[in-house]
């Protein structure tokens, strides 16, 4: 008898820790829901000079290319951006 009252409890045990990794599981999954739902808005970022005040229909121009950086390891292609206002 003692031997067939500790499977069953082993048994709750494994049931118990399977019942709580399910709700684990629906937790992380609504959380990531969530966290899905509030990165979707992309950030509105304006962008001013710091010494002259744009006029009204001024634009902001950039150049964008590639160059090459000496870092410890080795040497690095990275890119690189020049803005200005028109």
């Amino acid at each position: 008898m003692p031997k067939n009252s500790s499977l069953i409890a082993l048994a709750v045990l494994v049931a118990a820790f399977f019942a709580s990794a399910a709700v684990n599981a629906a937790e992380k999954a609504r959380d990531l829901q969530e966290l899905t739902a509030q990165t979707t808005r992309r950030p509105h970022i304006v962008i001013r000079p710091r010494r002259i005040e744009p006029g009204p229909d001024s634009k902001r121009y950039c150049r964008f290319w590639l160059a090459k950086e000496y870092r410890v390891s080795g040497p690095v292609i990275v890119p690189q951006q020049q803005c200005r206002w028109r």
